[in-house]
């Protein structure tokens, strides 16, 4: 069965590139996001390591912890990072996971048989502290994945979870948001004294909260 938002993640040991971690006691209290490569030495996987490579300062602002897995052995990844250093400017520096078994792979459901019954997809989970299912995303192989949503996509969950507001389309961090249909009026002048602006009954747009 497939796994669904508010699920526990599933919990795994295995190896990685940089030693065998338990997911859970790696995650600890932070965020994390888990994301599957088809395999090594695939051009688009190489682009997508870079630049989240290059995020990594971002994320650690957020207190989220990445990790990556590839079905391939864990002695082809030193030089499949040697290639993304080299060609995309920034070295991976966050853990790959070497899942040639296809352990998690076919426990988080990252393999599609009617895409390709050997190769994960493009599969991402963004999970909370609570080691719970916050968001899922799939793509073909063919596509490469937007880091940069990725990243606002946190912010909108680490906003969200903390404060009863929810974020509108094409939302980004510091712009007004939308109080939650279940905070009423008379809760809404305590938390947002400053007011708000009322464009329909439930449609109430404030300023994004802070802290």
């Amino acid at each position: 069965m497939a796994l669904q938002l508010g699920d526990i993640a599933p919990d795994f040991e295995t190896e990685t590139t940089e030693g065998p971690i338990q997911f859970h006691k790696w995650l600890g209290d932070s965020w994390g996001i888990l994301f599957s490569h088809p395999k090594n030495f695939t051009p688009i996987c190489t682009t997508e390591l870079g630049y989240t490579a290059k995020l990594k300062p971002e994320f650690d602002k957020r207190n989220v912890k990445v990790i990556g897995l590839s079905v391939d052995e864990l002695a082809n990844h030193d030089k499949w990072a040697e290639d993304i250093k080299e060609t995309q400017g920034h070295a991976v520096n966050f853990p790959v996971i070497a899942d040639p078994q296809r352990k998690v792979a076919n426990l988080y459901g990252m393999i599609h048989p009617n895409a390709n019954d050997t190769l994960t997809v493009r599969s991402v989970f963004v999970i909370g502290p609570d080691k719970k299912i916050k968001l899922t995303l799939t793509y073909p192989a063919s596509t490469g994945r937007n880091f940069d949503e990725i990243l606002r996509v946190i912010d909108s969950l680490q906003l969200t979870a903390k404060h009863q507001v929810a974020t509108p389309v094409n939302w980004k961090n510091g712009e007004d948001v939308v109080i939650v249909p279940a905070v009423s009026d008379e809760d809404a002048k305590k938390k947002y004294p400053a007011g708000w602006k009322t464009l329909k009954p439930y449609l109430r747009v404030v300023a994004q909260p802070q802290g």
